[in-house]
């Protein structure tokens, strides 16, 4: 199977001065010769109070040409990318059967095809898997180890969980509570916002990262308070909890 030959990176931060003057002549002589007048009879002239539907319009279930993808097409392709031999070999980040989804994009080299993004922690290995949108069929798979692209929802939730339940969440936890004044009572509520870790030269407690898929967290208390914890590794492969050091 062909290596990934590309992998389009996603988007993964008064002065007010006023100045008024009127000449000593111009107000003295407005003062002289002004007359009391009739103000306009706002009620006839105003425009009549109207109502507007800020509902959006129905999304169309395709688009055309460079058109983003909608989520019908979206929907469309996820359901041909994932064959019955990877769903059956792969494993996603909770080990459950089947690759992990991370992302869909628009094929901008040709016609309305979509490219999927997965990741399969059985093997290491990033997928794209590129879907003829006006066919509905799987027309290109490709494949790599090495390439750890942006992580997904479901694998920034899962890293909090690693972390809460490590011995090494103590100062998160700590954190947690001088952020918000209140103890951690458990992740509901809690946003996870997780960034790729490749491990660098010098690094101790995360060399296996880049090989495997790991990630470091900023935590979104409910009340928008963010916990920064990245001196913390979570390996999502090892399903493991290191300190850099």
């Amino acid at each position: 199977m062909p290596t990934v030959d590309r992998y389009r990176k996603w988007g993964w931060g008064l002065g007010l001065a006023t100045v008024s003057a009127v000449s000593a002549f111009g107000l003295a002589s407005w003062q002289a010769h002004a007359a009391p007048s009739t103000p306009p009879n706002t009620a006839a002239t105003a425009e009549p109070a109207r109502v507007t539907d800020p509902s959006p319009l129905p999304e169309a279930a395709a688009g055309t040409g460079k058109d983003p993808l909608t989520s019908t097409e979206v929907d469309k392709a996820r359901a041909a990318a994932v064959t019955p031999g990877l769903a059956a070999s792969a494993e996603d980040v909770t080990g459950k059967a089947g690759p992990e989804y991370l992302a869909t994009e628009l094929d901008e080299d040709g016609g309305r095809r979509a490219e999927l993004y997965y990741y399969d922690y059985k093997t290491e290995k990033l997928y794209k898997q590129v879907v003829d949108l006006t066919t509905g069929k799987l027309v290109k798979s490709y494949s790599s180890t090495g390439m750890q692209p942006p992580a997904s929802p479901q694998e920034a939730k899962t890293a909090l969980d690693l972390l809460v339940a490590s011995p090494l969440s103590a100062d998160f936890k700590e954190a947690y509570r001088k952020a918000t004044g209140k103890a951690f009572d458990g992740t509901a509520g809690i946003e996870p916002i997780a960034h790729i870790y490749t491990a660098k030269p010098a690094d101790q407690g995360a060399g296996q990262c880049g090989k495997s898929r790991c990630v470091q967290l900023i935590v979104k208390s409910a009340d928008g308070h963010f916990i920064n914890v990245t001196d913390l590794v979570v390996d999502l492969s090892g399903r493991a909890v290191a300190r850099l050091k």
